[in-house]
């Protein structure tokens, strides 16, 4: 009964999909000051949080080579973080693993990423291997193919989608459309206490 219970609880959590890039301000500001509130408020609870590290990149199919808007830095960077989220499978881990790198691109030390591993305590080994072995791109194609057939397009970034819905400008507000989409009846108290003012399109 308790697993049909938890099966039943975990159909019921909202798809929140950000698309984005590493080295994109907006992007680090949003990651960093909005949405890891959702790990100390419990929204994370009653959320399916999808990251989705590409953003405005392109592949030049000639070179067979990735083009970031913000240069190689941030390739390498978005392959990493796409490693990272495919290896450690835990949303806490990967999460706070591009927490300190979005952290420290807003600092203007993007460079010293590889700190972070330190710094947390995760294994850097099999997120490295998986870099190095060009495993990342391969995950970052797909990530790519899922962006470009966004439906609406995105238009800017971050570009939030919630239950396959754009949030479009509103996106730092996110947490009041979560609340609203979720027909669960395990509520947050970010939840009750949440104001909803979404502006109005």
């Amino acid at each position: 009964m308790a697993d049909l219970e938890f099966l039943g609880f975990e159909a019921q959590k909202v798809t929140l999909s950000v698309y984005y890039e590493t080295l994109c301000p907006f992007c680090a500001t949003f990651i960093v000051k909005n949405l890891a509130q959702i790990f100390d408020n419990n929204l994370i609870t009653i959320l399916n949080l999808r990251l989705v590290p590409w953003g405005k990149a392109s592949i030049n199919s000639s070179k067979n080579s990735t083009v970031c808007q913000h240069g190689p830095d941030e390739c390498r960077l978005n392959s990493v973080e796409a490693c990272a989220i495919n290896v450690l499978h835990d949303v806490n881990k990967y999460f706070a693993l591009i927490y300190c790198i979005e952290f420290l691109a807003i600092e203007g030390r993007q460079k010293e990423w590889q700190t972070c591993f330190s710094s947390l305590g995760l294994p850097s080994k099999p997120i490295l291997d998986c870099y190095r072995s060009g495993n990342g791109t391969k995950i970052e194609q797909k990530y790519a193919n899922e962006t470009m057939h966004l439906n609406p397009p995105l238009k800017f970034l971050p570009w939030l989608v919630l239950n396959n819905q754009p949030i479009g400008n509103d996106y730092e507000n996110f947490a009041a459309y979560v609340c609203k989409a979720y027909k669960g009846n395990k509520v947050p108290l970010a939840c009750q206490s949440v104001h909803l003012k979404q502006k109005t399109e």
